[in-house]
């Protein structure tokens, strides 16, 4: 039977500009109904099958289908990536599979997972990842099973019936993914201003916002906090300075400086928090297009403050500081930014994985409530290997204190 649905359906390799069309429109099919979705930017979509942008085909490579029934009618869509660095980290080396969307049918989801997993075994894996990003894990990461509201800018949604087609398939939880959001006119506990005062007032401790006017110093300092925290992670890869900075310039019309926080301990670098305004409260209007007109509309909807979320996406501390608290005097600066900034009431705090229990803690103590859960899964090529799960940061000294894996 199921061979018979398969001779129905086409899967067609994206090649051309028309297949590429057709690629970014499966979603907006597949979503046609759902008022909670928000399309995200074809351009953004695009830069990530993009060799000249997307710095992870210097060492990776990338593939794409759709899936049309036998009308010709789109019905599905997938694609396929491995990146070398990370691949080879793990027992089995690892590819990745994302940008999955399907109608409701088995045998339509289960064709697509089988030529991502026939693909990525000619290229050398042994088992894959999905959805994922070919790209950092703070975008397009991980299916959402819980919390089905609109997404904040760069996080997946996916329809709930997703989740049996990667379970029946036999994918099983890599990690899982929480997203907790903060009500910022909700006054935090007293207990917690008064250790974030006593610690932002340690001598040698210091504290800047970042500034465009000196971007190459604190793209530096991030990188050296980055790579210090994450250095003992089983699965890290250092930062590339060329990747920060194309991906600040993509977010410079939305940036706020003051929204970015750096700590330093006589001078030398031992903390971030990055934070975006949630720019998907705008993009919501535009189905996915950034045209001449919607930038407009984009000037005139930010000048109205129609963006009253904020995402913190990332944030690290080295680890002979990660028990200073220095994250709670960082929260300390937030919250004059905060006064100055009214129209901000939610900061959401994504995303947490079950493998990193401080910063779970870390979002308990601020006062965060529990806003999606999403699921990375993982499917072992081989017969019978045994299932795994993501190492517990601060176990066999692998510590870090990052928002994400």
């Amino acid at each position: 039977m199921l061979q018979y649905y398969y001779q129905k359906m086409k899967l067609k390799e994206v090649t051309n500009r028309k297949d590429v069309k057709k690629f970014l429109n499966v979603a907006r099919i597949i979503y046609k109904e759902d008022k909670n979705w928000i399309c995200p930017l074809d351009s953004d979509i695009e830069a990530i099958f993009n060799p000249a942008l997307n710095a992870y085909f210097n060492h990776g490579n990338a593939i794409r289908w759709i899936l049309e029934d036998e009308k010709g009618n789109l019905i599905g869509r997938v694609a396929a990536f491995y990146n070398t660095k990370k691949a080879h980290t793990y027992e089995q080396p690892t590819g990745g599979l994302g940008f999955f969307e399907c109608i409701d049918n088995r045998e339509a989801a289960f064709l697509m997972f089988d030529h991502c997993k026939e693909w990525l075994q000619k290229q050398g894996m042994e088992a894959m990842d999905g959805p994922v990003n070919f790209g950092e894990n703070d975008q397009y990461w991980g299916l959402l099973v819980e919390g089905f509201t609109q997404q904040s800018y760069g996080m997946n949604y996916h329809h709930p019936y997703y989740r049996k087609f990667f379970e029946e398939y036999g994918f099983f939880p890599y990690f899982e993914q929480v997203t907790n959001h903060l009500d910022v006119t909700i006054p935090f506990p007293d207990r917690f201003w008064k250790i974030a005062d006593w610690i932002a007032k340690k001598p040698g401790f210091t504290y800047e916002h970042f500034r465009l006017s000196n971007a190459n110093k604190y793209i530096r300092d991030l990188i050296s906090v980055y790579d210090q925290a994450w250095a003992n992670h089983e699965h890290f890869t250092p930062l590339n300075e060329k990747d920060i900075k194309t991906a600040l310039m993509k977010a410079k019309p939305i940036l706020d400086e003051e929204l970015i926080w750096f700590a330093y301990h006589d001078g030398k670098p031992i903390s971030f928090l990055v934070m975006f305004p949630d720019v998907n409260q705008i993009f919501r209007h535009f189905n996915g297009n950034l045209n001449l007109i919607n930038k407009l509309r984009f000037l005139y909807y930010r000048w109205k403050k129609e963006i009253h979320r904020t995402r913190i996406t990332v944030m690290g501390v080295i680890p002979q500081y990660q028990r200073y608290g220095v994250e709670s005097a960082i929260f300390r600066q937030l919250k004059d930014v905060f006064d100055k900034r009214p129209h901000y009431t939610e900061v959401e705090l994504s995303w947490v994985g079950d493998f990193n229990p401080r910063m779970k803690a870390l979002h308990d103590a601020v006062g965060g409530k529990f806003g999606k859960k999403h699921i990375t899964y993982r499917k072992l090529f081989k017969e019978g290997a045994t299932p795994q799960h993501a190492t517990i940061l601060g176990n066999a000294k692998k510590q870090s204190a990052n928002l994400q894996s």
